[in-house]
C-alpha cells in the first residue's frame, strides 16, 4: 500500500556493498549534472536564437522594421513569453519530485494539468496583444513603430499556444534526463526556421507578419517532434499517463507552485526590460540605449549557460528528494556550484580582456565601442552574480521554495535594484553605468539572500516534505 512507503530512504544501505569516497560521489554528480547541463545549453541557445535569427533578418529591411519587431518582442517577452516560461517551472518541482519517487505516473498527470493551464493563460494574453499598438502610444512610444509593433504582436498570438505546450514538454524531459530527444528537436526546428524564415520575410515580402509566422510555425514544429517521441518512446513508457478525471485534481498543487515561479521569473525579467526604457530617458538617450541594450544582449547570451546548470540543478535535486536522499541533494549543490564558479570566472575574465574589441562585435561607431569598454567590468560583475542566482534559481525550483524566491526577487530588484539604478543614474548623473549598476546592486543581493537560504536548508525535512507530497496524496492514483 502507498501508505506503507517510508518518508525517508536509508542512504546507508548500500555502503557495505559499495561504499564510494565523497571525492569519488563529488565527481559521479559532477558527471550526471554535467551531462544534463550541457545538452541543455545547446538546447537554450537554440530556442534563443529561433526568435533572434528573424530579428536580424528583419534589420536587413530598415530601421522600422527591426524597431517595431524589437519594442514588440520586448513587450511580449515581459507580457507573455516570460509567464509562461515561470508557470510551466511548476514542474520541475512537482514531476522531478514524483519521478524520483517512482510514481511515474504522476509525471504524465502533472505534464497533462501544465499543458491545459498554461493554454488557458494564453487567451487573456492574446488578447493584451492585440492592443499593444495603443498601449505602446499611451506610454509615449514613437505612434508609427507603435502601429507597426502592434501589427507584429497580433501575428505572434499563434506562436503563444506552441510555445506553452513546448515549455511542459520540455520540463517533462528534462526531469526524467531525457535530453538528447530535446537537443535534436530544437535543432532540427531551428535548421528549418532559417530558411523558412527567408522565404516568409523576403521571397514572399511578408515582412514583421513572415518573421512571426516563421517563429509560429518553428515552434509547432518542435512541439510536433517532442510529441512524436513523447508518444512512441520506450523511454517515456512509464510516465506516459492516459488523459483522466486526475489531471483536474492536478490543478491545486500546480497552482501552488506555478503562480510563485510565475511570480519569480517575471520579477527579475522585468527589472531588465524597466533599465532599458530608462535610459531612453537619459541624455543622448541613442547612445545610452545602444550601449545598455548591448550590454543586455551579452548577459542574456551568457545566461543561457547558468540557466542551463540550474535546470540541471533543479533536476537532480528534485529527483533525490522524491526519492527521499537529503544527502545526495546536498552533494547536487556542492557539484553544481563548483561547475558554476569554473564557467562564470573562465566567462567573465574573456570578456574583461576582450575589453577593448567587444563593442566592434556590434557596432562600427567610436563613441559605441568606447562606452561598451567602460561598461565592461560592470558587466563582467553582473555577470558573476546573475550566473550565481541562476544556479540558486535551480535548486530552489527543485526543492519548491519558489515562493521564498518570489520575496527575495521583489525585495532584490524592487527595493534595491531599481530605486539604485534611479538615484545613480538620475540624481547623481552616472548615466548608463549608474543604470547598469543598479541591476548589478539588484543582482548582488539575490544572489547573497538565496546563497543564505541555500545553505541554511533543512534538507531532511525538505526531503520529508517531498515524499510526503507525493507519496501520500490520495487525491492523485498512481495507477
Amino acid at each position: 500500500m502507498e501508505s506503507e512507503a517510508p518518508l525517508l530512504i536509508p542512504e546507508n544501505e548500500e555502503k557495505e556493498r559499495d561504499s564510494p569516497t565523497k571525492w569519488e560521489s563529488f565527481l559521479r554528480e559532477l558527471y550526471k549534472v554535467s551531462c544534463i547541463a550541457m545538452p541543455m545549453v545547446v538546447v537554450s541557445l537554440s530556442q534563443y536564437l529561433l526568435r533572434a535569427v528573424s530579428m536580424m533578418m528583419l534589420g536587413h529591411l530598415g530601421d522600422l522594421a527591426l524597431s517595431s519587431a524589437s519594442i514588440a518582442t520586448s513587450f511580449s517577452n515581459v507580457t507573455g513569453f516570460s509567464l509562461l516560461t515561470g508557470m510551466a517551472s511548476a514542474l520541475e518541482t512537482l514531476c522531478g519530485q514524483a519521478y524520483g519517487a517512482e510514481r511515474y505516473q504522476k509525471v504524465g498527470t502533472f505534464t497533462y494539468g501544465s499543458i491545459i493551464w498554461l493554454c488557458l493563460a494564453c487567451l487573456p494574453v492574446s488578447l493584451l496583444w492585440i492592443f499593444t499598438g495603443k498601449l505602446l502610444i499611451l506610454i509615449g512610444q514613437d505612434p508609427v513603430i507603435s502601429a507597426e509593433a502592434g501589427k507584429f504582436s497580433i501575428w505572434l498570438i499563434p506562436s503563444l499556444f506552441p510555445y506553452a505546450i513546448l515549455q511542459s514538454l520540455v520540463r517533462y524531459l528534462q526531469i526524467q534526463s531525457l535530453i538528447f530527444p530535446m537537443l535534436v528537436s530544437t535543432l532540427a526546428s531551428l535548421f528549418i526556421h532559417l530558411p523558412l524564415s527567408w522565404a516568409f520575410i523576403f521571397k514572399l515580402k511578408l515582412g514583421n507578419a513572415g518573421a512571426a509566422l516563421s517563429i509560429c510555425v518553428s515552434y509547432w514544429l518542435n512541439v510536433i517532434f517532442l510529441g512524436l517521441y513523447v508518444a512512441y518512446s520506450s523511454n517515456c513508457k512509464k510516465t506516459r499517463a492516459s488523459f483522466s478525471k486526475d489531471v483536474f485534481l492536478t490543478f491545486g498543487e500546480f497552482f501552488q507552485f506555478a503562480i510563485p515561479s510565475a511570480v519569480m521569473v517575471c520579477l527579475e525579467w522585468w527589472t531588465f526590460e524597466t533599465v532599458i526604457l530608462l535610459g531612453g530617458l537619459l541624455p543622448n538617450p541613442e547612445l545610452e540605449t545602444s550601449v545598455l541594450s548591448i550590454c543586455l544582449t551579452i548577459t542574456t547570451m551568457h545566461y543561457l549557460i547558468p540557466y542551463s546548470f540550474g535546470a540541471a540543478a533543479s533536476t537532480r535535486v528534485s529527483n533525490e528528494l522524491g526519492a527521499g536522499k537529503p544527502k545526495a541533494a546536498q552533494l547536487v549543490l556542492s557539484a553544481v556550484m563548483a561547475l558554476s564558479i569554473v564557467e562564470f570566472v573562465t566567462a567573465s575574465a574573456v570578456i574583461f580582456f576582450c575589453r577593448y574589441i567587444l563593442g566592434y562585435l556590434f557596432s562600427n561607431e567610436k563613441s559605441v565601442v568606447n562606452y561598451v569598454k567602460e561598461m565592461t567590468p560592470f558587466l563582467c560583475f553582473s555577470i558573476v552574480m546573475d550566473s550565481l542566482q541562476a544556479v540558486l534559481s535551480g535548486i530552489a525550483r527543485g526543492s519548491g521554495w519558489q515562493h521564498i524566491g518570489a520575496y527575495v526577487n521583489l525585495g532584490a530588484y524592487y527595493l534595491v535594484g531599481i530605486p539604485l539604478s534611479l538615484l545613480l543614474g538620475f540624481v547623481l548623473h552616472l548615466k548608463g553605468e549608474g543604470l547598469w549598476s543598479g541591476l548589478v546592486a539588484g543582482a548582488t543581493v539575490q544572489s547573497l539572500s538565496l546563497g543564505i537560504i541555500t545553505f541554511r536548508t533543512d534538507w531532511e525535512k525538505q526531503a520529508r516534505e517531498a515524499r510526503h507530497r507525493i507519496l501520500f496524496d490520495g487525491k492523485i492514483s498512481d495507477t
